[in-house]
Formats: structure tokens, sequence, C-alpha cells
């Protein structure tokens, strides 16, 4: 019986797997997109300064966080060296610039190809192993990639670091935070949708499956190997893409800020927003940049911490970092989009409680 105009169904109506794996759901859902879309891009209209700055974060480690999903989240591969990713992708586009020419925007692209030519690098022995001994494995990535970078000045500049050019369009600098904004919006929107698409793809779905059950994908015929280090490849494509915008943004790439730490906080970031969530990652990337804001405007407003007291003020942001990241591990463990997808539930049954 169909329902009539006044009436307004509620449940889930799929009946064909092609409807699983549409990107949108319902036409509803791709007017909220592109409604979503059209926002995002008449943000510069409403946020200057400081504001559009933390947008840009947003973005590229938005990039960075779901590269580390798609090897962590989507197949089960952990991983403690995607900092380190991070910074050859950054390093890498900055030298192509600097040393041969390349004009930025083409940069960006190659630095994402070289940097996941060298996370099949260490990603191919790692594939064979898991659990501790993949978290070890890649620890030693990420100290082994810090060593090069403090030690191939031809590369990275050494201590003193290298500089990274602005992006150019056909003679037209694309500098300031808006026209940047821009770009960044670019790359993440291209590669959201890659991923997005990926997953459902038989290599997509490979991935997950290895993931759940190894034995069984195994038995089935999924070759472990060549998914576990496609999954590393794809990750450090992501991760040197969004170094790359990272350090063309800031215009200066550093040794110093490449470290475990930052590993730690893209670990969190994919925790918070939710492993094996495509959506999660940027939600997480998100969480992550405006909390330590939220918790400095939160200190100054109640007048607990003085406006001196910055080194006080570093500390408790750490701590409020590593307190979010263990209470969404006990009472949240899918993470926020996990919450979004139980609200979008909620409202698609209601009035109904079933």
């Amino acid at each position: 019986m169909s329902a009539s105009a006044g009436q307004r169904r509620c449940g889930d109506f799929r009946t064909h797997y092609h409807q699983e794996m549409t990107w949108f759901p319902s036409p509803r859902s791709a007017v909220a997109c592109g409604i979503g879309l059209a926002l995002l891009l008449c943000a510069p209209l409403v946020f200057k300064g400081y504001g559009l700055a933390l947008l840009i974060q947003i973005g590229y480690y938005g990039i960075a966080a779901l590269g580390l999903n798609l090897v962590t989240g989507f197949t089960g591969q952990i991983s403690l060296g995607h900092a380190a990713f991070f910074g050859f992708g950054a390093f890498c586009s900055a030298w192509l610039n600097n040393r041969f020419g390349v004009p930025v925007l083409i940069a960006i692209p190659l630095a994402g190809v070289a940097t996941a030519a060298v996370g099949l690098v260490f990603g191919t022995p790692a594939a064979r192993i898991k659990g501790l001994y993949l978290a070890i494995a890649t620890l030693a990535a990420q100290y082994i990639l810090e060593d090069f970078f403090n030690r191939a000045s031809w590369f990275t500049g050494g201590a003193a670091g290298a500089n990274a050019n602005p992006i150019d369009l056909f003679g037209i600098p694309l500098t300031g935070d808006t026209r940047y904004f821009y770009v960044v919006v670019f790359f993440l929107v291209l590669l959201y949708g890659f991923a997005a698409n990926l997953m459902r793809t038989r290599d997509g779905r490979a991935m997950v499956a290895v993931r759940d059950h190894y034995l069984a994908a195994e038995i089935m015929g999924i070759p472990l190997t060549r998914y576990r280090v496609l999954a590393f490849g794809l990750a450090s494509f992501y991760a040197g893409v969004a170094g790359a915008l990272m350090g063309h943004y800031v215009g200066f790439v550093s040794t110093e800020s490449i470290n475990i730490l930052l590993s730690v906080q893209m670990l969190g970031m994919i925790i918070i927003g939710g492993m094996g969530s495509i959506m999660g990652s940027l939600m997480g990337a998100a969480f992550m940049v405006l909390m330590p804001e939220a918790v400095e405007a939160f200190f100054h407003a109640t007048g607990l911490i003085s406006s001196g007291a910055d080194k006080g003020l570093v500390y408790l942001k750490e701590i409020a970092v590593g307190a979010v990241i263990i209470l969404f591990l006990v009472f949240e463990p899918d993470g926020l989009a996990h919450r979004w997808r139980q609200v979008k539930a909620w409202w698609k049954l209601y009035p109904f409680s079933h």
C-alpha cells in the first residue's frame, strides 16, 4: 500500500544490493550533501582570519586522517608512523618545487605518489605481520624517516628546514587564507570522493574482508598481502598530499613538528571520528583541531588560568586530548560517526520507537 501525501515513510526500504552501495540512499541525502557543500564553499564569507585558518587545518588533517583510516579502520592494519609519511609529502613537494621548478599544483600530487612509493617499501614487510609486531614495525618506520629528515639536508634542509613556496595558478598567486581554502577544499572533495567510491568496489570490499576476518578472506581467495600493501600505499598517498598542503600553506617545513606525537594525534582522530568511517575521519579531525581551542577558551572565560600562563595551558590541552581519547574508547568506541548514524536513524523512525 502506498503512503498518502500526508503520511511519512519510516524505516529502511532497501530491496537490492546496489541500493546498499549507493552514495546517496535517498534524494534528500543528495540534496543535503549539495547544501552542505554549498555552505562549505561560502565559509570564507563567514569566517575570517583565525577561524578560516582552523578550517584549512581541519581540511588537510582530514585528508591525512582518512588515509590512516584506510589502512587501520578499513583494512585492520595499525600504523604508528603516519606522521612520518605526512612529513615526507611536505618535504617532497617543497623539494620538487625548489629543486626542479615543478609548479606547486603539480608537485602536491607528485609528492603524494612519491610518498606512496615510500609507503609501499615499508608496507611490504609490515603486511606479513600483525598486532603488536606490526605496531612496532610502523613505529620503526617513523623513527627511520625522522632520522632521514635530520640527515638528508639536500632534501629537507636538515635542522634549518625547507621553504615551501605558495601555490601559483596560471600566474595568479593563491596566497591568503581565502584562496588557499578553496585549494584545500578541492583536494578534500576529490580524495574523499575517491575513497567513498573505492569502498563500493571489489578492492574496497576485499580490504574490509581482510579487516573483519583475514582467515576467511584468504580461504575465499583474497590475497592478503596485496591488499595490505595496497592499503599502506593509499594511506601514504593521502598523508603525502595532506603534508604537501600543510607545507605550502605554512610556507615552511621543519623536522621538529614531524614526530611520534603527531602520529598519535592522527590515530586519535580516527578513534574519535570512527574507525572504518569515511565521514568519521573528517569529524575526528575537526574535533581534534577545535577541542584545544575550546579548552583554551573555557579556561580564559572562567578565569581559571591567566592569559600569561601559556605553558600550563599547553599541558592542559594535551591532558584534555588524552582524556577525550580514553573516554571515547570506553563510552563511544565507534566514534562520532556512529553517534551521527544513530541520530539519523532516530529522526527517520520518529515518532515511532521501533
